[in-house]
């Protein structure tokens, strides 16, 4: 499956982005999906994830929860991440990530075989 990103931006602190991942080659319906970030000079870290189509279970980091919101759309055979009440510490690349499988836990990057190529968000003060 290739996934592509989009939808990133420069917005002021308190502001709202979508972000789009979609998918080609393959329907999302059997993967489950993620969001991670990395900042400059960081690790790339868990945003949020959403299991697969039929289920949609999601989880988030404790850092944008009641922020953002992950969702998918079958359909579209896409993905979401929903950004809201931005703030200047959520600037970094955001990459959407899928899997068949997950046989650890969900968070960690290295259980996501499939990678989109990245999307800059930068939160200004």
């Amino acid at each position: 499956v290739q996934l592509q990103a989009s939808g990133g931006g420069l917005v002021q602190a308190g502001g709202s982005l979508r972000l789009s991942c979609d998918a080609s080659g393959r329907t999302l319906d059997y993967y489950h999906m993620a969001w991670f970030r990395q900042a400059p000079g960081k690790e790339r870290e868990f945003v949020a994830y959403i299991s697969q189509a039929g289920i949609s279970t999601t989880h988030y980091a404790d850092f944008v929860k009641g922020r953002f919101t992950i969702s998918r759309d079958n359909a579209k055979n896409a993905v979401y991440l929903q950004m809201n009440s931005l703030k200047p510490e959520d600037t970094a690349v955001y990459y959407c990530a899928a899997d068949r499988y997950i046989y650890s836990t969900y968070d960690e990057w290295y259980e996501y075989d499939y990678w989109g190529q990245g999307t800059q968000v930068t939160v200004s003060s």
